[in-house]
């Protein structure tokens, strides 16, 4: 994978990188650049953002080939990328700096959970637009949810309803969950509970692991985990805590008999460093690149195979969908304005490589919605099977929940 070394105060403008698409040919993008500020967390969480990046400045790119902000008068995008330090307190000072500094007309991305929830108070204090990229904490969009922060990424509720679904119909009563022990995972924890006791009588957890992000103990967790008994486990564990979990479940025979769900595992970032110990049979999101056809996917898988020598992740194509999300968005409002952003931003419609998404005025969350479907090794590489793609629209958050936590 292509490796990015930035120091946070360091500016990657995709424009700096690739001029020569925005001066060449008869259709390229004319004018003074409309900026947006971009950080992400491009050392911590490498293997999801640096994806992410690539695919960001590829839409970029293609938006100003193809005549730039069509609302704006085709003036070109310029997305500028900083690191978030994956931490609140890094996060929020690089913030400040893409809006004081680099005259950015609104901020996007971040990774982590607690990040997010800081760059949305940031942006509720500043009166500047945000657009939550991957953060998939519900409460950035419930509970702490400000006129000021969207989210594009399916939230945590969204994709735990998604996978309580698909096994409810299994019936198995006694589940044990292992999560990271910060508020991803603990509000997968707490959805997975709530969701699957309503839906399977007789539903108990006989045990909790919550082990610390990034220092997963395997063998003292897996142990623990046997110890319970269960019929089903309920896994959130996802970047170096995966293989580490895996692998020792595998040699114990953890998941032997059992049904596993697992978040997030079949997205490429985390199923291919499983290589040949890739589990058999977990429910899971993930993301089947090679396998989807429609909505024009294969044209942009094309395009990102040819300009990165390197095939797509999950966070790639959030990346790309973004970046169209963003071009949708100024055509829409015609201003750089916050306001006018805001007030484009809430019904926002866009054609994406994943299907139609809407930004649903209510809770400012976005319908983009997950592949569902089993892990299963092809050859020695861990891929999906039996997917099917989840629209985000029909696993929201009820209008009813989302009115008494924002109260509205």
């Amino acid at each position: 994978m292509t490796k990015l070394n930035l120091s946070r105060r360091t500016v990657v403008g995709g424009l700096a990188a690739t001029g020569v698409a925005m001066t060449t040919g008869p259709g390229a993008a004319q004018g003074a650049p409309v900026r947006v500020g971009e950080l992400n967390s491009y050392s911590r969480m490498a293997a999801f953002a640096v994806p992410y990046r690539n695919a960001m400045q590829l839409a970029q790119d293609e938006i100003n080939r193809a005549g730039g902000l069509a609302g704006l008068g085709g003036r070109p995008l310029e997305i500028v990328f900083r690191d978030d330090g994956s931490t609140p307190g890094d996060a929020v000072r690089v913030a400040e700096e893409l809006v004081t500094r680099e005259n950015v007309s609104f901020i996007a991305g971040a990774f982590l959970s607690n990040v997010g929830l800081a760059l949305a108070d940031f942006a509720n204090q500043r009166k500047v637009l945000y657009l939550a990229t991957e953060p998939l904490t519900d409460t950035l969009t419930m509970g702490s949810g400000n006129r000021f922060t969207f989210r594009v990424r399916a939230n945590t509720y969204m994709q735990t309803k998604m996978l309580v679904d698909a096994a409810k119909g299994k019936g198995i009563k006694r589940w044990a969950i292992v999560a990271p022990n910060y508020e991803y995972g603990q509000s997968a924890a707490a959805n997975f509970k709530k969701l699957m006791g309503a839906a399977v009588p007789g539903f108990e957890v006989v045990g909790e692991q919550f082990p610390a992000l990034g220092r997963v103990d395997a063998g003292a967790t897996v142990g623990a985990l046997l110890q319970t008994k269960p019929d089903g486990i309920f896994n959130v564990l996802f970047g170096a805590d995966l293989p580490a979990f895996v692998r020792e479940g595998n040699t114990r025979g953890l998941f032997e008999g059992r049904t596993v769900v697992s978040l997030l595992t079949g997205e490429p970032e985390y199923i291919l460093p499983l290589g040949e110990e890739t589990p058999e049979g977990w429910i899971t999101t993930g993301y089947p690149w090679e396998q989807i056809e429609t909505n024009g996917h294969k044209a942009f898988v094309e395009a990102y195979r040819a300009r990165f020598n390197d095939t797509p992740r999950l966070g790639s194509l959030l990346g790309y969908v973004v970046g169209y999300m963003i071009r949708d968005l100024f055509n829409k409002a015609k201003s750089t304005e916050t306001e006018a952003l805001i007030a484009a931003l809430k019904g926002l419609k866009s054609d994406t490589v994943a299907g139609p998404v809407v930004m649903r005025e209510i809770d400012q969350q976005s319908t983009l919605g997950a592949w569902v479907g089993e892990t299963t090794l092809k050859g020695k590489l861990g891929t999906m099977k039996n997917w099917r793609y989840e629209d985000g629209a029909n696993h929201m958050f009820p209008e009813a929940e989302v009115r008494a936590a924002r109260r509205v």
